[in-house]
């Protein structure tokens, strides 16, 4: 069931919140072994929540239509008293002493969390594969990835292990694992959602996220995760109720298509988005493509300007006040040499390095202040196209999801896999992810929605009008 549907036989007393969360539980035992979307299944926790979401629905108060709903939480948000691992070795028992605000805000609403989900390690990857736990698998064909690095979270969803999941998005990390998995996936605008809690991979471009079922969910959820937070200088003080205007439609929208984003993409994701443009015109959208010629240097920026800040923000992983220390040491100089290098993967110690190396003398300019310039560049074309187009419109990823170890020895052809993703991230935009169709092989294609900032309302809109008019016939994994 929807959020919404479920809310509404919770209300009726059709069914208490034990009895879902039970069932919930009951799937994760019967089909994670072979999806592996969870990271730590909180069973205790879950049952209590759920009590508790029954006793207040019992009193008649006014309640979140969250309350009772079972979900799951990205393993990069700190979670009070519940393991928060980051999928990295070097956090694998770390259990924070406090929660992060977006989290708050939802266990105040009364949502009963099943468990933390699985990630790239800190969020770095496109297919879950570098998390230290093992890979996520799709639940629409188990050969292949989930998607990153909020693989965890979108596979739950589609596999129906969860009635949504909240992500982080830090390059595509929501809107990329949303689209190979089949769901809903949304990057809010940077600053709408508090990143307090939120374990930081580049923290001018992370922002948590929601991946739902359907678009109504998803702004239901959003609404009740968003707002200033006084612990987040960088959020602002915008309360909105994104379900006001979710069903007017999109007749008096002007999309914009930028011709740049379908070059070196997939015929068969090709054809679902256009065909979804078809659908926008007979719904009385204007549609008119345009050129966004700077679009082709996003995606190194991101890159350098990342990896620039992971390598700052990951310092503080090094063996002495918490998390994961090295036994073989012989001095502080070993201590954290040896922690870092054996508590850290592959991929997470490829990007502190490349980071570093921008931030080095010498190459700061060529690399990190380049990088900066190219992202005011992104952004200010964005602004421009924003002056003409409600919503622009376009692919999600190049391809649908990849085998596992497909990519495994070419970290460029996967980082490849964000192109379509990481712009929106330079500039702050809000975007979204909704299935538009399938590839030959069955395997679900997600299209992109953007919006300015702090405009989610007129995104929302564009999703629910074209999810409510879609002519594919959705398909269901089976497990």
């Amino acid at each position: 069931m929807t959020i919404q549907e479920l809310s509404n036989k919770l209300n009726n007393k059709e069914i208490s919140s034990v009895e879902v969360t039970k069932d919930y539980l009951e799937k994760i035992k019967g089909k994670d072994e072979k999806v592996h979307a969870y990271i730590t299944v909180t069973e205790e926790e879950a049952l209590a929540a759920a009590n508790a979401a029954d006793e207040k629905l019992a009193s008649g108060e006014n309640v979140s239509p969250l309350c009772g709903v079972p979900m799951s939480v990205k393993d990069n948000i700190c979670t009070k008293s519940i393991k928060t691992t980051c999928a990295s070795k070097i956090l694998g028992n770390f259990i924070p002493p406090y929660s992060a605000t977006l989290w708050n805000k939802l266990e105040g609403a009364g949502s009963v969390i099943l468990g933390k989900v699985n990630l790239d390690e800190f969020a770095m990857g496109v297919s879950t594969e570098t998390s230290y736990f093992g890979v996520t698998k799709n639940p629409y064909d188990l050969g292949r990835v989930s998607g990153g690095s909020s693989g965890g979270s979108a596979a739950c969803v589609a596999a129906d292990m969860a009635v949504y999941s909240i992500g982080t998005d830090t390059g595509g990390s929501v809107r990329q694992p949303a689209s190979y998995c089949g769901v809903v996936g949304v990057k809010p605008t940077y600053g709408r959602v508090s990143r307090y809690g939120l374990v930081a991979y580049a923290s001018s471009l992370d922002q948590a996220g929601v991946l739902a079922q359907n678009v109504g969910d998803a702004a239901l959820v959003l609404s009740e995760m968003s707002g200033l937070d006084s612990y987040d200088s960088t959020t602002v003080d915008y309360a909105v109720d994104y379900m006001d205007d979710l069903n007017k439609g999109c007749k008096d929208f002007t999309i914009g298509v930028p011709k740049e984003y379908f070059e070196n993409i997939d015929n068969d994701v090709k054809d679902a988005i256009y065909k979804a443009l078809k659908t926008y015109e007979s719904l009385g959208a204007k549609i008119e493509e345009f050129s966004m010629d700077t679009v082709k240097y996003a995606l190194p920026a991101y890159y350098i300007i990342g990896c620039a800040e992971a390598s700052s923000n990951l310092a503080m992983f090094d063996g002495v006040r918490y998390g994961f220390r090295s036994e073989d040491i012989t001095d502080l100089d070993s201590l954290y040499k040896k922690s870092r290098s054996e508590g850290f993967g592959a991929e997470v110690k490829r990007r502190i390095m490349l980071g570093t190396y921008a931030l080095s003398a010498g190459y700061y300019d060529a690399y990190y202040k380049k990088a900066l310039k190219v992202r005011t560049l992104v952004s200010k074309k964005f602004d421009e196209a924003f002056s003409k187009y409600d919503v622009i419109i376009t692919p999600v990823s190049p391809s649908t999801a990849f085998e596992i170890g497909e990519n495994e020895n070419d970290p460029v052809k996967r980082y490849m896999a964000d192109i379509c993703t990481t712009p929106i991230n330079l500039a702050g935009l809000p975007a979204m992810s909704v299935p538009c169709g399938y590839d030959s092989k069955n395997l679900p294609i997600g299209m992109q929605i953007l919006a300015k900032p702090f405009n989610e309302k007129a995104m929302f809109r564009a999703g629910a009008a074209f999810e409510a008019a879609a002519d594919f016939a959705k398909i269901q994994p089976e497990i």
